[in-house]
């Protein structure tokens, strides 16, 4: 029997597809050029699945709407490839947002950086 929820499965099969269509370069968008998939969470009911990606390197605000921009433009594209690949009835919508989960942490990071080092600098004071 298989783990976990099925949207999850279904999530990871997507991820693991979106992926490959994008490292072959599939989407010929020069704005989707070296865009990485991070995670996919697809609604229990399969009909969306949410994508989220980076590019390698850094991304400033514009680089990152023009990246979602092509990636939103393609996902028909996408879908059709993908859809006889997932084997279900309906293949989810796609919607691709920016995966801000790695600036977060840094900006926590770098805030704690700094409290530490406002605590040494009262210490040895």
């Amino acid at each position: 029997m298989k783990e976990g929820k099925r949207s999850d499965r279904v999530g990871e099969q997507l991820r693991m597809e979106i992926a490959e269509l994008l490292m072959r370069g599939k989407v010929r968008d020069p704005d989707a050029a070296d865009t990485i998939v991070s995670g996919v969470k697809v609604t229990d009911d399969l009909s969306i699945a949410r994508v989220y990606v980076r590019v390698l390197g850094e991304a400033d605000e514009a680089r990152r709407a023009r990246v979602v921009r092509a990636l939103q433009r393609a996902a028909g594209y996408l879908r059709r490839e993908i859809g006889p690949k997932l084997r279900l009835r309906r293949t989810p919508e796609l919607e691709f947002q920016w995966d801000d989960l790695i600036d977060r942490v840094e900006g926590i990071e770098r805030a704690l950086h700094e409290i530490a080092s406002e605590r040494s600098r009262e210490g040895d004071s």
